[in-house]
């Protein structure tokens, strides 16, 4: 009786989640805002720390979430990096390895040292400073993908520039998440020689240099084989590739998107990248929105006062100034344009997941304050509304670009009104 009380709550929490996230939505859409913000808002006004709490589920709050709440989160930014996967080919990506590891990497490295000795100079201890500095880390790319995609310019060249960055952006982060786990388990009395560092990431890279390859060969012949005529075969046999590699990059310590991501890729060099996209299309109308709205019901403001405040301004704007200035500037180089360049560093701002479990790690472990972990969590509620106001605002006088052929939804053209993702 407990286990189908469990899931009948899980069951209604989600129900809510999604109504108020689509409701939401509309409403963003009607007056001219991004959508995954009215979503992102609908989490927070529905969530377990604001209305979702109302003791309306047998005595217990509306909303509820539980492991299993989060880990459907976790499945829908598989399916949303899956769908930005196809928007690139494999040779696309390779042909901008050069720009997209040299932004990724500015976007990881500027951050982390730039936050790190803000912070120290603030007054705060150097294990409680790193774990901040981290968190500042990984951009969260679901976001950007979903505003671009608003906007028609998924196919740009700007995107295509933040998709390979934020690849490269999120397995670094992945490595410095694996070096600050060790510090915190050894209360900062083990940190980890720069040799070391160097080949925890050369094996992260490696992994995924795999993951991709293999992607790359398998999905096609699996695809294309001629006797899939069975009603659903192709779409089926795509959505087990995706989350297979998902789960392998998980297994090998990868963020399980890498792998969805990985899988994208192959999937936009085959013949059946239409049909895939018909398919999928469907499954983002679902899967973005109840995304969004789970990451919004995490914030918890309960616990704001002045102080807490002032260190989540100072965290925002090392957050927002670190992007920009360590993927915007390098962008420049490559895209010889600022306009664009600049696009690329608001981008990339958005903090999501690595941020969340830093500081969930930190909390739990001691090293973090709780003034601090509200900070953080602030940090990545702001620059996740920030993101795709700032880009709507930089795209507002642009006319859409025309679809660019090889990889890609075919289509720059903004989806209609009612069906916002």
């Amino acid at each position: 009786m407990a286990a189908e009380s469990a899931f009948l709550h899980v069951i209604i929490s989600l129900g809510v989640l999604l109504f108020a996230a689509k409701i939401m939505a509309e409403v963003f859409h009607k007056v001219r805002l991004p959508v995954v913000l009215g979503e992102l808002v609908a989490g927070i006004m529905v969530g377990p720390f604001a209305i979702g709490g109302l003791p309306l589920f047998n005595g217990e709050p509306l909303v509820v979430l539980d492991e299993t709440v989060r880990h459907i989160g976790e499945i829908s930014a598989i399916v949303i990096l899956f769908i930005a996967g196809m928007h690139i080919t494999p040779r696309e990506f390779v042909k901008g390895g050069a720009a997209s590891f040299t932004v990724g990497s500015l976007g990881v490295v500027v951050p982390f040292f730039v936050g790190y000795y803000v912070f120290i100079l603030y007054g705060i201890e150097a294990l409680e400073a790193t774990l901040i500095a981290t968190a500042l880390t990984a951009t969260s790319i679901a976001i950007t993908i979903q505003v671009m995609t608003e906007l028609g310019r998924m196919q740009s060249k700007e995107a295509r520039l933040i998709l390979g960055a934020a690849i490269i952006d999120d397995i670094l982060a992945i490595a410095a998440l694996s070096v600050v786990t060790t510090m915190i388990q050894t209360g900062g009395e083990t940190v980890l020689a720069i040799p070391d560092i160097i080949i925890l990431i050369a094996q992260i890279l490696g992994i995924f240099g795999v993951l991709l390859a293999g992607a790359v060969f398998l999905v096609p012949r699996i695809l294309h084989v001629e006797r899939l005529r069975s009603k659903g075969a192709v779409e089926g046999l795509a959505t087990a590739s995706f989350f297979a590699a998902a789960g392998i990059a998980a297994f090998f310590g990868l963020s399980p998107i890498v792998g969805s991501f990985a899988v994208g890729m192959a999937v936009a060099s085959t013949r059946v990248i239409k049909q895939i996209e018909e398919y999928v299309g469907k499954l983002e109308i679902i899967f973005a929105p109840l995304f969004f709205a789970i990451i919004g019901a995490q914030v918890d403001l309960r616990g704001v006062n002045l102080e807490v405040l002032a260190l989540a301004g100072i965290i925002v704007a090392v957050a927002a100034s670190t992007k920009i200035a360590g993927c915007g500037l390098p962008a420049m180089i490559f895209l010889k344009d600022k306009k664009k360049a600049g696009k690329v560093g608001i981008g990339m701002i958005s903090r999501g997941e690595v941020g969340l479990i830093v500081a969930g790690v930190g909390v739990s472990a001691g090293a973090l304050a709780a003034n601090t972990y509200t900070a953080v969590i602030i940090m990545v509620a702001a620059t996740t509304i920030i993101t795709p106001i700032w880009l709507k605002m930089a795209y507002r006088k642009e006319p859409p670009e025309p679809a660019q052929a090889g990889g890609g939804r075919g289509s720059a053209q903004p989806p209609p009104p009612a069906t916002s993702h």
